[in-house]
């Protein structure tokens, strides 16, 4: 965070859910990090009324009608305005309910996100954790990192009714690679999960591959998974415990220095998503072409954004290859953040 002649200026990270997801959710574990080559930011200054600038997502002038529809088409009926909106009320009502005092001053506040959207590296989160930074800032109101994730969560959940687990704002508000049990009697004891950072120089060679035309709302997966879980049926409630239990492994292994395994249990853990889970067949070539280049592949969340393994740089130039032609970016991710291991 940095505030300059009072202008705050704040950012946070996209993330990939490395192993685990989407147990998130449903009382399970996941292991995920944070990059840097992308990111949202927020920019907050005092002023005489409180104004919600708009940023390109939330425009409304087109070129035409097919513009329009594209644009709905990607970004859906809301831009980041809600985004913003809701973080605000939920930091306001965590103040009044905890009896901290707001001094009495308004705000301009402005967002702008370079995060592909969509396509499931929680770029929405991103924004709501950038915009609780600039009001912690404003108002000089700390609150710990597991505060931030579950303040996020909640403005995402119960004021925008957007179907969501902890996982992504939680790796967030920490940043660096962190393994995450959300097992319920941790989350019933102290209301949030157990977290522990992990060295990211103990991860393998990792990419991150997306296309922003794959896009596709969270809620087209989550609502429909949610049902079935809540409905208790069997396959979807055993899938749960498999995926916990494989970001488990790979906290282990890792720890044990034996990264070059990793790759099993991101292919594993995509298996098991397709036997329970309809799938867009655009993201599902995505996995099959990251395979066919001798990957491992797996989903970073819900949407057009896949992550795995690789071993050589000329690997890395196949899989770049054979996803150009599909017109899938190829990156390697800036991992930022805590380089040690510990409980949280």
């Amino acid at each position: 965070m940095e505030s300059t002649t009072n202008i705050i200026r704040t950012h946070c990270y996209p993330r990939v859910g490395l192993i685990g997801n989407p147990s998130d959710g449903y009382f399970g574990k996941t292991l995920s990090f944070v990059f840097a080559n992308f990111q949202a930011s927020v920019v907050l200054y005092e002023s005489p009324e409180l104004e919600i600038l708009p940023s390109q997502k939330d425009h409304s002038r087109f070129e035409g009608i097919d513009a329009l529809a594209r644009d709905v088409k990607r970004h859906g009926y809301y831009g980041g305005i809600r985004l913003v909106k809701a973080t605000i009320k939920r930091f306001y009502e965590y103040c009044q309910t905890h009896g901290i005092e707001l001094h009495e001053k308004n705000f301009t506040i402005r967002y702008e996100s370079n995060i592909p959207h969509g396509v499931g590296l929680a770029g929405s989160s991103a924004i709501i954790i950038a915009c609780l930074r600039a009001l912690m800032g404003f108002y000089n109101v700390p609150l710990s990192p597991h505060t931030q994730s579950q303040l996020a969560l909640e403005a995402e959940a119960r004021e925008l009714h957007i179907p969501a687990g902890l996982q992504d704002r939680v790796v967030q508000a920490y940043e660096g690679l962190v393994y995450m049990n959300f097992s319920r009697a941790v989350m019933k004891r102290q209301g949030y999960g157990h977290y522990e950072t992990m060295d990211r120089r103990l991860l393998p060679k990792l990419y991150v591959a997306y296309c922003k035309d794959f896009g596709e709302p969270t809620e087209v997966v989550h609502s429909e998974l949610r049902r079935r879980y809540d409905e208790g049926v069997k396959s979807v409630r055993a899938a749960m415990e498999y995926w916990a239990n494989l970001a488990a492994k790979a906290r282990e292994i890792l720890l044990a220095g034996r990264p070059d395994q990793l790759g099993l249990l991101v292919n594993a853990n995509y298996d098991r998503r397709a036997k329970v889970c309809p799938l867009n067949p655009r993201h599902v070539e995505l996995i099959e072409a990251a395979r066919r280049a001798g990957v491992s592949a797996k989903f970073t969340g819900s949407g057009g954004a896949i992550t795995g393994t690789y071993q050589t740089q000329a690997q890395f130039d196949t899989l770049r290859k054979r996803l150009r032609d599909l017109g899938v970016a190829v990156i390697k991710p800036r991992l930022v953040g805590p380089k040690r291991n510990g409980s949280l």
